[in-house]
């Protein structure tokens, strides 16, 4: 959610009247993440954020955006996609795609209790549960296929320590990936980055999760392996922190009951869930794009992580 592509008060007038919510009034650009350009905007209408796409192609987006559309219909708090007058939800604006979709309310929770690590854990099981029928099928981009691509581009920027570390989890993750206990767990679209500042709160009522543009097919498992890593731990050791982790999980599990299978798979997930963001914040750190507003991110944060869910058991599912 950095700005690459900056746009002005005046290209919001020009670009908005199809859209029929009134005059564009204000519009700000959104610093924190660094993949698409975002900005809160003011209309006559309210205030919507927009989204413009700097990787995601027109072919693309409208897993992301259909999907949201299709959660929101079903009861999960997300936001809406708003279509112009032709019914469109994507539409090029500096010739990139770009959609609009309505702002949520309250604020990011950055220091969770238990209450919120619940509520969180619940309506991701409800998310999962009602993206089942969802019909379009896109794998998740930044899963063990990318994991393959990014590994040698970033290993030749770490020490050695890391560099074994990066390698010896990439084999146990090749071979995970390839046993028959992995092929079980269930699966469908997913988050797959759903972070403190990708969900809403209103003191300790959950007003909805956002930011699905990295969103995907995957499994279950996996997404709420990512959730765990980031809301459930102390932010600087990594360790997960028992209340908040059995929180999220018998919430979780109150709504969609684990199998035996994700069980034997939750450490291994938990594992791929810190590999995934320690290599794209390796990558995102030593080959950065140009932007307006760049916030990166520390890699070693979730090399900590990593080192933890490799050393210590994984607490029991339920």
């Amino acid at each position: 959610m950095a700005v690459f592509t900056p746009v002005t008060l005046d290209d919001l007038t020009q670009w908005i009247p199809p859209f029929s919510l009134g005059k564009a009034l204000a519009i700000r650009g959104i610093s924190s993440g660094i993949e698409n350009s975002n900005f809160f905007i003011d209309t006559e209408r309210g205030e919507y954020v927009l989204t413009v796409f700097e990787n995601l192609s027109f072919e693309q987006l409208p897993f992301y955006l259909e999907l949201m559309r299709h959660l929101a219909q079903r009861g999960v708090l997300v936001p809406e996609p708003i279509a112009n007058l032709q019914g469109r939800i994507i539409n090029p604006l500096h010739g990139k795609p770009a959609a609009i979709v309505t702002k949520l309310e309250g604020d990011c929770q950055l220091a969770p209790a238990p209450v919120h690590c619940a509520a969180v854990g619940a309506m991701l099981a409800k998310m999962h549960l009602a993206a089942q029928d969802f019909p379009i099928r896109q794998p998740n981009l930044r899963g063990l296929s990318w994991w393959r691509e990014t590994t040698p581009v970033v290993l030749p920027y770490l020490p050695q320590e890391a560099q074994q570390l990066l390698r010896d989890e990439m084999a146990f993750q090749e071979n995970f990936a390839a046993s028959q206990t992995y092929s079980r767990l269930p699966n469908g679209p997913v988050h797959a980055d759903l972070f403190r500042n990708n969900v809403m709160f209103d003191g300790e009522r959950l007003t909805g999760f956002f930011d699905f543009y990295f969103a995907g097919c995957d499994t279950w498992l996996f997404d709420l392996a990512v959730t765990v890593n980031d809301w459930c731990i102390d932010l600087a050791s990594g360790k997960l922190d028992d209340s908040r982790t059995r929180a999220m999980l018998d919430a979780y599990h109150a709504v969609r009951p684990f199998s035996a299978d994700e069980q034997t798979a939750w450490q291994a997930m938990l594992r791929a869930g810190a590999l995934r963001f320690w290599l794209s914040r390796l990558y995102d750190f030593y080959l950065p794009r140009e932007a307006e507003i760049l916030t990166p991110h520390d890699p070693g944060h979730f090399e900590r992580i990593l080192r933890q869910r490799v050393a210590h058991p994984a607490p029991n599912l339920y």
